[in-house]
């Protein structure tokens, strides 16, 4: 692997596009995280004879293959798809455009790739643009910060009319690209997620019989485990939103209100005017939006009120303690109901795809009917596996409660955590209790928003019959 000044004194010198770095992380939410792979980027490969044939492809003939209405109103996909149902790996590709063209051809050029790959790319919502690179980290090397001042000087930028009257700061925003046949101009910083996350279970649902209500405002859907209420970073094609709008025949897009996890499933809002999508945000944000969820549990949790503290860290998986920290945020949720069940059967777990994640005990599970009180990510997940009760099929946080049934003190914040001598044990500490959880399930776990409730409980809506409960019906 090597990075060096060949690349970008490419974007001075070719008339094509230059990759800039390569980054293996899927989610990318500021310039910091980009910049963190600029040390570890490999150089781009000369392209073959055969990808500059493909991309002379027109975009006429591109746009007419993104997606072809069958019967039922879904999108046909019977041709290749960017990349294979099951995930691929991250790859994210970063480039610079030194000449002005259309961005279908510059992508196609630049990386080889065939245009209807890069279309459907673009069709996912997995390219995006900035009218000016952002910059390097602090960790970035001399000859790297000389590079980045070079491509970005005053004398270059002032000569770009697109971003008179902008900061540099506000032409590093990022915007997706949303047609094949845009163009962008010389210096335009671009991102390709060449390997978007997917979401095979969209394909599989039966949509209309999953609404629970439809009004002139808003839409309350029954979210399917194993699908993304909005999309993703890199994928906004195959979500409930989309498919929703899509069973609904919709002219107008459903807008997401508020997020569950990709692997539970429930009640989800979606906006059906921009009004509405202000008006239910506000009631979240004044707390008027009440919700109730199910969690199958591995071991019985307390009935009453559970409090912790979360990590202000935004990255999985979340880490709480049950003792003040100053600046973690406070996570509280009320235990109404814990009741003994069935563990789910071998038949039921392959069909929602629940992951084995090795639990000791799979006789009885325990149902939990839960009041969430404050609204962090993952917290509730995070906070039975606090209290030694993992959701079942949950494979990034049982594995951790595994590993501290077996090696007591191995949570540093659990009960027989250690007292540090100093913050470099500490962090250590964390770090080694971050290594022991798992990954993100691929499709269920238990837990399902089962309730969902505002203006005093006049809108109020339940989901179906949880997953875990169909063996015993």
């Amino acid at each position: 692997m090597m990075f060096g000044s060949s690349i970008f004194s490419s974007i001075l010198t070719t008339c094509l596009v230059s990759p800039i770095w390569i980054s293996n992380y899927r989610s990318f939410v500021a310039p910091m995280a980009l910049a963190r792979a600029l040390a570890t980027a490999p150089v781009l490969k000369k392209r073959s004879k055969k990808a500059a044939f493909l991309c002379r492809t027109s975009g006429a003939e591109i746009a007419s293959t993104i997606s072809n209405p069958s019967s039922n109103g879904y999108p046909e996909y019977n041709r290749l798809l960017p990349c294979p149902l099951q995930n691929g790996p991250p790859r994210v590709e970063h480039l610079i455009v030194s000449e002005g063209g259309n961005v279908l051809e510059y992508i196609c050029k630049s990386l080889g790739l065939p245009p209807l790959f890069v279309a459907d790319l673009i069709h996912f919502g997995a390219v995006y643009y900035a009218l000016v690179c952002p910059k390097p980290p602090p960790s970035a090397t001399p000859e790297q910060i000389r590079l980045f001042k070079e491509v970005t000087a005053p004398s270059v930028l002032q000569k770009r009319a697109s971003i008179k009257g902008k900061t540099v700061r506000e032409a590093q925003k990022t915007f997706r690209i949303t047609h094949v046949s845009e163009f962008v101009e010389t210096g335009t910083y671009l991102r390709v997620h060449i390997h978007p996350k997917r979401f095979p279970r969209c394909y599989e649902i039966d949509w209309k019989s999953r609404i629970i209500a439809v009004t002139e405002s808003y839409v309350v859907l029954d979210k399917p485990a194993g699908t993304s209420v909005g999309g993703t970073t890199d994928n906004i094609e195959e979500s409930c939103a989309t498919f929703t709008s899509r069973a609904l025949d919709l002219t107008t897009p459903l807008m997401t209100t508020h997020q569950i996890d990709n692997c539970s499933e429930g009640c989800v809002v979606l906006a059906r005017t921009k009004e509405y999508c202000s008006i239910f945000h506000g009631k979240i944000r004044e707390k008027q939006v009440k919700k109730l969820y199910l969690a199958l549990a591995a071991a019985p949790v307390p009935v009453g009120l559970i409090s912790h503290y979360m990590r202000p860290v935004n990255v999985a998986p979340r880490i709480v303690s049950k003792e003040f920290i100053g600046g973690w945020h406070l996570c509280q949720l009320e235990v109404l109901e814990c009741k003994e069940v069935p563990w789910p059967s071998a038949t039921v777990e392959e069909r929602y795809g629940l992951e084995d994640c090795g639990w000791p005990s799979k006789s009885v599970a325990y149902e939990c009917k839960i009041n969430l009180l404050t609204g962090k990510t993952h917290q509730i997940r995070t906070q039975l596996a606090a209290y030694g009760a993992p959701i079942v099929g949950d494979a990034m946080y049982m594995p951790a409660v595994i590993a501290e049934m077996v090696n007591p003190g191995t949570n540093p914040f659990g009960e027989y955590g250690e007292q540090y001598n100093s913050e470099v044990d500490r962090t250590r500490a964390v770090e080694n209790w971050i290594a022991k959880h798992g990954k993100e399930p691929n499709v269920a776990i238990g837990l399902q928003a089962c309730q969902i409730s505002w203006d005093d409980g006049r809108c109020f809506y339940e989901a179906g019959t949880p997953w875990w409960r169909w063996q015993i019906h």
